[in-house]
């Protein structure tokens, strides 16, 4: 990939105010907790996983509290990804009017679960909005029950759910893939089955074990995943897998995600606010803009901003 020099503005400040970089932000959450039923939010106590304690976050966070959270940052552009609502038509519906609440263009990923036989009716539903982009169903099975989001680890080889994959290229939406590296071969094998639907992985494929073979496994997932053509990637979420991350300890894992797919297929995004329990918003943009720092600016656009607006088609 291409380098150029380091961004001489980088952290420059004109007076006290910080200068912003537009961004689109490629992946993040709203959901309202009083008003629908969010399971893994349901506590205290709450349900163990990868995020850990959820308790600071297990309350409304609408699109004010996202954007006083970004304020640093001219977003200009923003993708919602489902989170986990039981009703996943109201949870579209609430994002809609969020963000027409705004004023900020968004592009929705929508809860799905292909399996269900009355998924071509929701989807239906689903396709009334005008931002939908795609669909998201959490795929990541691990045999502790602490790390798995789901009940089987089959669903990309099970013949219900795949006739629920086949719809998505009809109402050309693309498939938020959300998923651990030991099960990246299979996704790269359902990529090849559908290959006119894009695949975006999220949280730059969730690098849970990191040393050893753990390594091993995440680098050999990535590059068979990043094989087919119709793969992006999500650089997010890495929090969730070091909850005390600090820029050099996330950097390896971005640039070997960029190497790996190149800068074309790369998104930055906050995964907030869930990644709030981690680190602020501000904190995370600025090691996402120190780690590549040394690209040139028309790659620093893409992994910030156009990529995502070009695969999310907004």
């Amino acid at each position: 990939m291409t380098r150029g020099p380091q961004r001489s503005d980088a952290g420059k400040r004109i007076g006290s105010d910080i200068m912003k970089r537009p961004i689109v932000d490629a992946h993040y959450h709203l959901w309202d907790p009083q008003a629908e039923a969010y399971p893994w939010l349901d506590g205290p106590p709450y349900p163990a996983s990868v995020a850990g304690d959820v308790a600071a976050i297990a309350k409304p966070y609408l699109i004010e509290d996202y954007l006083a959270d970004s304020s640093s940052f001219d977003v200009r552009k923003t993708v919602h990804v489902e989170a986990g609502c039981q009703d996943l038509v109201a949870e579209t519906a609430f994002v809609s009017e969020q963000a027409d609440k705004a004023g900020i263009s968004t592009a929705i990923v929508a809860g799905a679960e292909l399996q269900d036989p009355e998924f071509p009716r929701k989807l239906e539903r689903q396709s009334r909005f005008p931002q939908l982009r795609g669909v998201r169903q959490v795929l990541n099975w691990d045999p502790n029950p602490h790390f798995t989001f789901t009940d089987r680890s089959d669903y990309m080889e099970d013949a219900q759910w795949l006739r629920g994959f086949r719809l998505l290229r009809r109402y050309d939406l693309s498939f938020d893939l959300q998923v651990y590296p030991w099960q990246l071969e299979g996704a790269a094998q359902l990529a090849k089955q559908f290959p006119d639907t894009l695949m975006i992985l999220n949280h730059a494929g969730m690098p849970l074990h990191q040393h050893g073979i753990g390594m091993q496994s995440w680098r050999s997932g990535l590059r068979t995943f990043a094989a087919c053509d119709n793969a992006a990637v999500k650089i997010s979420g890495l929090g969730m897998m070091n909850w005390n991350w600090t820029t050099d300890s996330i950097r390896p894992y971005a640039l070997e995600t960029i190497e790996i797919f190149g800068v074309n297929r790369c998104m930055f995004a906050s995964n907030f606010p869930v990644d709030r329990l981690y680190s602020p918003f501000d904190r995370l943009f600025r090691a996402f803009e120190q780690i590549v720092g040394e690209f040139s600016e028309t790659e620093q656009v893409k992994l910030f901003s156009s990529n995502a607006e070009r695969l999310y088609r907004f």
